[in-house]
């Protein structure tokens, strides 16, 4: 028996309607999980315009007025058939991605002096390239666009093992790259000059006939390091019939002039963008993360709202941003984006779970060796909230939640979420990388603690902690490894060849007999001998020794790729 109830009083007013939900306060950007709680909702909407309707056909005196409507209603009784609303669902087949191969790479040298910065390696036998490219396929979207320029080589051959060919099948979709090149014209002999200019020139791609039914286009970083189900985020983007939708995250003081900044308002609509600010400027950024769900203690340590530089735009408003308003606007961050604001539907998505940008070497050093640490599988706190919530209600004209029993306002009551730590063991959406066919590692009496080991390494009577191993990695004995991230090797050597190499007095790949290591990062292909110390015990924190085969960043020491480290070397 279908039956409503309603209780009205003088100058009563339902919550307005809104595409993300019924709320008077258009609260979208909580993000898909949350939102499925508030499709209920939608009743309020058709009551309200019943309401209306009736209205319209007899007076309503002021007064406080109840009714119980049901399917056995007198003939006395009014019945509204409520209008049926329709939400449009986010179709992948109509989304694109763009991902930015990235610039120079100076911010991760030595590690990009010879490869971009989303061909460097990561987790023991992943590339940075892997992340977005794997969150592209988990989200079912396949047309996938890559933009590369700067030492594009060992990007571009990753890319063709992996998924090209025999990689990863795209049914009707595909992978494709962009590389930067020079047309006629004054404007066409310029390489990407910033992130707009590189999805510019290649505007032309949409028109295309396969791409003509792109109603949605993301643009993504090669750089970062995070799972993320894009088209949760599409959806919010299509639900709030925002022109731009930018993902962000709360940040603290110490990073947060690394980003670009933003302030929304209770809506979730960005009205302030400014990107990297410092001194006076960056203060002004300041903004109450509580309306992130944090809370107040959560909240003071996170005192910014920073962008993740991961975008969603409608087709059309991308192209005519790009061709006729900013034609010659080189960065989204720092040009469009902060224009833009005032003149267009721009929207915050709040991202709740791990990200990480891999925009320096510290970062990157930090992020690899987080990886080793316990996986606790948390769920977020919208997932939380999807199976817990008791119910949704407004009161007076706050939407307000029923969580386990407890009444809570939309902003500032949650919950206080612990952020999980990245880590790739998720069966549901795992992480595609190049096919290496190696065999397993083989152990011979190591200790091995809170470490990943990759496959096809040799470890003979080794101690390893807290470090990350990578393919084909060799180790003697008497090795001590420590919070170290090793790259390992392109090709094996084979006992042979080591044998012939030690009779010449030359150092095969892999670490020698008895050598010690602390905080470094190891490239690939780097030789080093017996009775090595690395461990930087004068706690220097900058230094270059290219001709001795390692920098020192952050007071972390860095061999380069190919480095040959002689026995008995000190560092």
């Amino acid at each position: 028996m279908d039956s409503c109830f309603s209780i009205l009083r003088a100058n009563t007013h339902l919550g307005n309607s809104s595409k993300c939900g019924v709320t008077d306060r258009d609260n979208g950007f909580w993000g898909e999980k949350m939102r499925g709680k508030l499709n209920k909702g939608f009743w309020v909407d058709q009551l309200r315009k019943g309401l209306r309707f009736e209205k319209r056909a007899k007076k309503i005196k002021p007064r406080v007025s109840c009714s119980v409507i049901t399917s056995g209603n007198g003939k006395e009784t009014l019945t509204i058939q409520a209008p049926r609303l329709e939400r449009q669902s986010a179709d992948p087949k109509n989304v694109a991605s763009i991902i930015l191969g990235g610039g120079a790479g100076t911010q991760l040298f030595p590690l990009t002096s010879k490869t971009a910065t989303p061909a460097v390696q990561v987790g023991g036998c992943y590339r940075l390239i892997d992340i977005p490219m794997s969150n592209c396929i988990n989200s079912g979207i396949n047309k996938i666009f890559v933009l590369t320029q700067f030492n594009s080589t060992a990007l571009n051959r990753h890319l063709a093992r992996t998924y090209y060919g025999t990689g990863v099948n795209f049914g009707d979709g595909f992978v494709e790259v962009l590389a930067a090149t020079q047309t006629a014209g004054d404007a066409g002999m310029k390489w990407f000059q910033g992130t707009a200019d590189a999805v510019r020139q290649f505007t032309w791609v949409f028109e295309d006939a396969r791409n003509k039914d792109v109603e949605n286009i993301l643009i993504l970083s090669g750089d970062h390091l995070y799972r993320m189900d894009y088209m949760d985020f599409v959806q919010n983007h299509i639900d709030r019939n925002a022109d731009i939708t930018i993902s962000c995250v709360p940040v603290g003081n110490s990073r947060a002039s690394d980003y670009g900044l933003m302030k929304i308002d209770h809506n979730g609509r960005i009205i302030h963008f400014s990107e990297k600010p410092k001194g006076a400027d960056l203060k002004a950024m300041e903004a109450d993360t509580t309306l992130l769900g944090l809370s107040p203690i959560d909240a003071a340590k996170a005192p910014y709202i920073a962008s993740m530089g991961v975008y969603v735009f409608k087709t059309d408003v991308l192209l005519k941003l790009l061709r006729w308003r900013y034609p010659t606007s080189n960065d989204f961050g720092s040009e469009i984006i902060p224009s833009e604001v005032a003149e267009h539907n721009v929207q915050a998505y709040i991202f709740r779970d791990y990200w990480e940008d891999i925009g320096t070497l510290k970062s990157f050093y930090d992020a690899n060796l987080a990886l080793t640490e316990e996986v606790v599988f948390h769920s977020s706190l919208f997932s939380q909230l999807d199976q817990e919530l008791d119910s949704i209600d407004i009161l007076g004209d706050i939407l307000v939640f029923f969580f386990n029993g407890i009444l809570l306002t939309p902003f500032g009551d949650f919950p206080s979420m612990q952020f999980p730590k990245f880590h790739f063991y998720d069966p549901k959406t795992p992480f595609y990388t190049s096919p290496k066919f190696l065999p397993p590692t083989k152990f011979d009496k190591c200790q091995i603690k809170d470490s990943i080991i990759s496959h096809g390494c040799f470890l003979r009577e080794c101690s390893i902690e807290h470090s990350i191993v990578g393919e084909r990695s060799r180790l003697d004995s008497g090795v001590e490894l420590k919070d170290t991230l090793m790259m390992g090797a392109d090709y094996y050597q084979t006992e042979a060849e080591i044998a012939s190499l030690g009779a010449e007095g030359k150092i095969p790949i892999g670490i020698g007999k008895n050598t010690k290591i602390r905080k470094c990062i190891i490239d690939k292909n780097v030789k080093i001998g017996e009775d090595v110390v690395i461990m930087n015990k004068d706690g220097v924190e900058e230094a270059d020794r290219p001709e001795e085969g390692f920098y020192i960043r952050s007071g972390i020491t860095i061999l380069l790729e190919k480095a040959t480290i002689d026995d008995g070397t000190i560092i």
